[in-house]
């Protein structure tokens, strides 16, 4: 669950009167498995986030339910035997409105523009589900779009023209292209390359499309410093398979790196 989501279901637990402990890494020192911010939410029955799991988990969670408020100096090593060899420190608070107020909302990793609702593009929602970004899914085809709900920070849009979202996107947008058609790649490609103000541009195929595309970009006038920066192909180098999970683990994991 990403810590957005931990946030939303705060939200819900407090508006419809059910008793949780919000536990907060308050500091934390050396190799410990969450960083200073992080949040778990502890109710009766339900535990919803983590602080990095094991001992120092089930110990917190012991705690909170237990109605230990006092806050809570762990160091891994010689309190819990864990091997991570930090130190953190551990804050209790009952969830109330005031505390819920005080609980700011996730910075997003990225903001991404993602096109193409196929295979790989469904394969690539679904790892982001979990994940601190903000997802614009825009494709011509409302069919390929998946029937259920999609979390909250997943947009998906149904657009004639796809190319045009290009000039709606935030400056520093990450933008993935991976539709149907290779004119419709080539057309929102140009359109993020013209603006030049992305933060990563990746797009689907082969050297030789890359090659192709180029060579067409070069020639309506776009800067080679600019063209350098297209991605193509898209992934992590090194992972090898063509299945689209694959694919979207390595492309996922690229846009982390370069967030």
């Amino acid at each position: 669950m990403s810590p957005d989501a931990v946030r939303r279901t705060a939200a819900t637990w407090g508006a419809q009167g059910q008793d949780a402990v919000i536990v907060e890494v308050l500091t934390h020192r050396g190799s410990v498995p969450r960083e200073t911010g992080t949040r778990m939410l502890v109710g009766a029955t339900e535990v919803a986030g983590t602080i990095g799991g094991g001992h120092l988990e089930l110990q917190a969670i012991a705690r909170a339910r237990a109605g230990r408020f006092a806050d809570w100096a762990v160091a891994l090593g010689p309190t819990l035997g864990q091997c991570c060899g930090g130190a953190l420190t551990l804050r209790f608070q009952p969830l109330t409105a005031e505390t819920l107020a005080l609980w700011p909302e996730p910075v997003p990793r990225f903001a991404l523009q993602l096109y193409g609702a196929g295979h790989v593009g469904r394969a690539i929602v679904r790892l982001l589900a979990d994940i601190d970004c903000r997802v614009q899914w825009i494709d011509e085809r409302e069919t390929e779009f998946p029937a259920g709900p999609l979390p909250p920070h997943i947009q998906p849009l149904c657009v004639d023209a796809p190319e045009a979202e290009v000039a709606a996107a935030a400056p520093g947008t990450h933008f993935l292209v991976l539709t149907h058609s290779h004119d419709l790649d080539q057309r929102i490609t140009e359109a993020v390359l013209k603006r030049g103000d992305f933060g990563f541009l990746g797009l689907i195929g082969s050297a030789s499309k890359r090659a192709r595309f180029l060579h067409r970009f070069e020639e309506r006038g776009i800067a080679p410093e600019v063209l350098a920066r297209l991605t193509c192909p898209i992934g992590l180098p090194g992972i090898a398979g063509k299945e689209p999970g694959v694919i979207a683990v390595a492309v996922v994991a690229q846009l982390l790196q370069r967030a």
